[in-house]
């Protein structure tokens, strides 16, 4: 076995890799960019290497530094992690030939499995099923249908040079593969100056589903279930789970059965996951192979109670493999949801910056641990206080629960996401729960265009309607009287002139348009010692009951003998005095009034925010990286006026009315915050 290994990543996943090692008994060794320098990674390992400038290809992309950094350090072993160099095949054989084990896959697997015509030729070969098709050119339209029909429909016609959904049709019958060959051949062309147009089979309602295969270098190979990964937003997976809802035994079997063929074909040693596209017929169809760790591998880790880790480095180090095919378990079921910093509502753009408050739910599983199951865990590489960077991907963490069943792995999610604790920067956790909460994902009837059907215009604050809508304005009231009953044991009151708390109060929600509805409320029985009381809104009857202190984001105890969990914070956009409170992905602003203050306060006048329209605002934190135009330019509405960078991914803004640039106020290089003005319109 390994004495040190050097972990070629960042983040969660090598602060994940460090915690087998440790378990192991191995020495880790951490690699760092400068942005990277105070990075929760760093202080995990038991030595780190600074490796370059804060770009990843001036530092986690430098092959070169990665294996410098192991010869000094002494370190036996490179562990990839997922992303940057992991499926580099020039990676992997480099670190072979300067006598340093690559924990994964060898180069030449790599290789075959990263070409993805390749490798579907391979997989073809090895008896997995393809999507049938043809990979050269139809020439006529009656062939088209004599191909169609011998794939079975429907198909897919698509023009060679396609894109964009142009050249693209999709045929359930003779008639329809006959015109639709015209179609496409008469758009490809006029659009593309290609008119060759190819066949395959269209899947319907496809589902991503991937099994996780596991190989040693002794030609031993095995399939730990699948994961479900359907739940995706534009080709990024959002949630994943284990099993999956949809496939049935013998489909699970079959999958299995054809990815181990396929590993074997190519000699696998380590963990690696094959993908496959489902149809609603459960017919399955080889996408591609993954020939690394992959992020959601902690749901196979919880139903299988194995460490994929410790396994990776064992292959590795030239051990066998402990377990056969009947050893696998499946156990339960786990759910993962990726909480990425980035703004639902603002379009998930990137959200970077200082976290001023992190603090996860409480955990009962953890990395490494395969003894404890049935809980809440949680994977990350960011402590609060520490910097969310613009350099890379925008994962803060990932939740992952494991429950007795589907349903109870719901539950549980959804109550580990009411306690998640993140401030500082946004995040998609409100998205997240309002997908857990759909009652397609809850019946298990969805495909990967779910999000695209159901979230397509954007989302907002009502896509996550209440279950209980009265409960939070409980709620508010609850914290209200709480920090009124403190202010009334403040010393310093006259004696006979001590604060009176009432029972009766006003819940002034704002509303998104600047209307605001009242919910008149009663508090009574209120004790601060047990934080008991009962509130009543309209007809509906609270007992509540919190050890809540004033200060504490996070809100727990009972609802009429219930428990729940809750954030509450003090201070929105609309007041400093209002309270907001988050349940279930559902967030009420309000402000607790007395009756009389109620009554002046509906008098007071809308005040309508500042019109903005004569700015342009960064919608992210983020890197300048162009301003297309100078000041006295005439700009026509749709043309470019700035590109912001942050986390891999440009945003291009747009001028959104014709008009004459008056000033720029950001310079190319600059970080811009949040709403900060880059330029302005002439008046």
């Amino acid at each position: 076995m390994f004495k040190k290994i050097l972990i070629a990543n960042r983040g969660e996943i090598a602060c994940r890799v460090i915690a087998t090692a440790t378990k192991m008994g191995i020495a880790t060794v951490a690699v760092y960019s400068d942005a990277d320098r105070g990075a929760r990674h760093v202080q995990l390992a038991d030595e780190a290497v600074p490796i370059g400038a804060a770009p990843s290809r001036e530092s986690y992309l430098q092959a070169d530094r990665i294996i410098a950094a192991c010869k000094q350090t002494g370190a036996q072993a490179v562990h990839p992690g997922y992303g940057f160099l992991s499926e580099n095949a020039e990676f992997s054989k480099r670190v072979e030939e300067e006598g340093i084990v690559f924990i994964g896959p060898k180069h030449h697997a790599i290789a075959a499995m990263g070409d993805k015509i390749a490798s579907k030729r391979l997989a073809g070969a090895a008896g997995v099923h393809c999507i049938p098709g043809v990979n050269e050119a139809v020439p006529s339209a009656a062939q088209a249908v004599e191909i169609a029909k011998s794939i079975g429909y429907p198909v897919m016609i698509k023009a060679s040079a396609g894109g964009g959904g142009k050249g693209l049709r999709v045929a359930y019958n003779d008639k329809e593969a006959f015109e639709g060959f015209g179609s496409c051949q008469t758009e490809a062309r006029n659009a593309f100056g290609d008119d060759r147009v190819f066949i395959e089979k269209f899947v319907e309602e496809p589902r991503h589903i991937e099994i996780q295969v596991l190989g040693d270098a002794y030609g031993n190979v095995v399939y730990l279930n699948e994961r479900e990964c359907s739940i995706q937003r534009r080709h990024q997976k959002v949630i994943e789970e284990a099993p999956s809802p949809f496939i049935s035994d013998a489909t699970r079997r079959a999958m299995g059965e054809q990815a181990v063929q396929l590993a074997k074909a190519v000699q696998y040693q380590s963990a690696g996951t094959v993908e496959f596209v489902v149809g609603k017929d459960q017919d399955f169809y080889f996408l591609e192979m993954n020939t690394r760790l992959q992020v959601e591998h902690p749901v196979t880790e919880s139903i299988t109670g194995l460490d994929l880790v410790e396994l990776m480095i064992r292959v590795a180090a030239g051990e066998k493999l402990p377990l056969s095919q009947a050893d696998v378990k499946r156990e339960g079921w786990a759910i993962e949801c990726r909480i990425n910093a980035e703004d639902p509502f603002r379009s998930f753009l990137p959200s970077t910056g200082r976290l001023v408050r992190f603090a996860p739910p409480k955990t009962t599983m953890w990395q490494a641990d395969t003894a404890h199951l049935h809980g809440v865990r949680v994977d990350t590489g960011v402590y609060e206080g520490g910097e969310i960077p613009m350099y890379y991907d925008s994962m803060i963490a990932k939740l992952i629960v494991h429950g007795r069943d589907r349903n109870d792995a719901i539950a549980k999610m959804r109550e580990a996401l009411n306690g998640f604790v993140i401030r500082g920067v946004s995040s998609n956790i409100p998205f997240q729960a309002a997908l857990l909460a759909h009652p397609r994902f809850v019946s298990g009837q969805f495909n990967t265009g779910f999000i695209a059907e159901h979230y397509g215009h954007g989302f907002q604050a009502d896509h996550v309607p209440h279950a209980d809508p009265d409960f939070l304005v409980a709620l508010a009231a609850y914290v209200h009287r709480r920090v009124r009953e403190r202010a009334a044991l403040l010393g310093g009151q006259l004696q006979g002139h001590r604060m009176v708390v009432g029972e009766h109060f006003v819940v002034r929600a704002f509303g998104q348009d600047g209307r605001h509805a009242q919910h008149p409320v009663q508090v009574t029985g209120f004790n601060d010692e047990s934080g008991e009381c009962q509130v009543l809104v309209g007809t509906s009857r609270y007992e509540l009951k919190s050890s809540w202190r004033l200060g504490e984001i996070r809100l727990q105890g009972s609802v009429n003998g219930r428990p729940f969990t809750a954030q509450v914070d003090r201070g929105t956009v609309e007041s400093p005095l209002a309270l907001r409170i988050a349940h279930n992905g559902t967030e009420l602003r309000a402000m607790v009034l007395s009756p009389r203050a109620a009554e002046l306060s509906a008098l007071m006048p809308y005040k309508a925010p500042p019109d903005m329209g004569r700015y342009l605002l960064s919608p992210m934190p983020g890197l300048l990286v162009e301003v297309a135009v100078q000041v006295g330019q005439a700009v026509q509405a749709g043309e470019k006026l700035a590109v912001i960078e942050a986390m891999k991914m440009q945003n291009v803004l747009i001028a959104a009315r014709d008009g004459v640039i008056g000033k720029i106020a950001a310079g190319q290089g600059e970080s811009l915050a949040v709403d900060q003005v880059i330029l302005e319109y002439a008046p």
